[in-house]
């Protein structure tokens, strides 16, 4: 028995190096009150290597129908939520091929070791997927790997008390009978983690002021929580354009849930909260600002591997102290003496550039990337700290990106030799001291 590829150690089981979608349409038929999805994705796909099998990840789903380039495979078969396709024709290295799928089931989340469960997850009304890291294979078939990027075109049929909120401008929404079609696109390339559909009893709310539509979709009875946590968001909004540059996506919106949940969800175009997190208490309001933020950091500019997750989470937890700073409250540099003050008093074994695969999402991930930017801010003052993460953001929108070249770019982009400090920041355990302001 062949071995099934890894894209990504840190992700096992998931993704395969040798061919990379670059368009994927999904057309889903969801009931709410059953949790039954029929779907059909026809991915656009070229051949990085020469082929002569194809592997595609989809969990806990059935499939109906098979094809590429309009024949049947040789044969298929399914193994460890992987869909293996022995080709009728083997495909050369750089030759385009389309892979039509379709399936059906009961979806639910996928449960993984090292990150608890993800995926296609029912709410008391509705249906949430929270993609990060390895919940796409839970709703649709896909190379599940964060460098490979594609566009995407997502229509759902359901009920029509229910709106359906995914990545992208909404195309259009046609009634037919007792059903109704939402249709999304996303043109800008999206990794499959960042996929998703929310489902519920919703209403749009739309804010005035922002330099693109900006919406929050929430439940009719959300209450005076819902201004007082989402309200500032256009204003975060140009405060994040003015430091980061210009908002990266066509539109963007935060899903409220009726249901609470533990922690907020980050979604290209989009962002999921609970109804728990309507308040206007800091540790609310920063969640709202650290999503945000992803879209520019870890949505638009992308990880090539989860072991630089510091490039998303770092960046979007030194956000949240720029809007405090921003909007008049705390300052970043408070924000980070404080919290470096806590790490200090925590275990000091873990590696900011490789945290492993079962410690990526640890807080202290979050913090020790916030403070090696903070210091970074510091040692090169605030003029060029800002042009770098400007031009870091304009350079590689739409790409994914390393560790290595963040250091790079830092430091041509700076004009300064920050070896010493990434050195130790990021590669080893200890946590440095924070250099002194200006």
């Amino acid at each position: 028995m062949s071995q099934l590829p890894t894209a990504d150690p840190y992700l096992a089981g998931h993704g395969d190096p040798s061919w990379s979608a670059t368009h994927y349409a999904l057309d889903l038929d969801y009931d709410v009150a059953g949790n039954a999805l029929r779907g059909e994705a026809v991915i656009e796909a070229a051949a990085v290597e020469d082929l002569t099998r194809l592997v595609l990840d989809l969990a806990h789903l059935k499939v109906d129908k098979i094809t590429v380039d309009g024949r049947p495979p040789a044969k298929w078969t399914v193994r460890l939520h992987r869909l293996l396709l022995t080709l009728r024709t083997p495909l050369d290295a750089g030759e385009t091929f389309r892979i039509a799928v379709k399936y059906s089931g009961r979806p639910r989340p996928l449960v993984v070791r090292q990150h608890g469960d993800a995926g296609w997850e029912e709410l008391t009304d509705g249906v949430i997927v929270a993609g990060q890291p390895h919940g796409a294979p839970t709703w649709f078939p896909c190379n599940d790997r964060p460098d490979d990027k594609a566009t995407y075109a997502v229509a759902v049929t359901t009920q029509p008390d229910y709106t359906v909120v995914s990545n992208g401008a909404l195309a259009s929404r046609q009634r037919r009978g007792s059903s109704v079609t939402w249709r999304y696109e996303m043109p800008v390339p999206m990794a499959t983690y960042l996929a998703t559909v929310q489902i519920g009893p919703y209403v749009v709310h739309e804010h005035d002021g922002a330099p693109v539509p900006l919406t929050t979709i929430a439940p009719a009875d959300a209450g005076p929580g819902l201004e007082q946590a989402f309200g500032r968001q256009p204003e975060m909004m140009a405060a994040f354009e003015e430091r980061f540059g210009p908002y990266p996506f066509a539109s963007y919106a935060a899903v409220v849930t009726d249901d609470d949940l533990e922690i907020p969800l980050e979604s290209q175009g989009l962002s999921t909260f609970g109804r728990n997190f309507c308040t206007d208490d800091w540790d609310s309001v920063r969640l709202v600002a650290h999503e945000l933020a992803h879209q520019w950091f870890g949505n638009a500019v992308t990880l090539a591997r989860w072991r630089d997750i510091w490039l998303h989470e770092g960046f979007a937890c030194y956000s949240e102290w720029l809007w405090s700073e921003a909007s008049g409250a705390r300052t970043a540099d408070e924000w980070a003496r404080h919290h470096h003050r806590r790490l200090a008093g925590l275990d000091q074994d873990l590696v900011l550039s490789d945290p492993g695969a079962e410690t990526m999402f640890d807080d202290r991930v979050y913090k020790r990337g916030a403070l090696t930017l903070h210091a970074l801010r510091l040692t090169v003052g605030d003029d060029a700290f800002f042009d770098l993460l400007r031009g870091w953001v304009a350079e590689h929108t739409g790409g994914s990106v390393t560790t290595e070249q963040f250091r790079v770019f830092a430091a041509e982009r700076t004009g300064t030799d920050l070896t010493a400090l990434f050195d130790a920041w990021l590669d080893e355990t200890a946590l440095p001291a924070l250099p002194a302001l200006p």
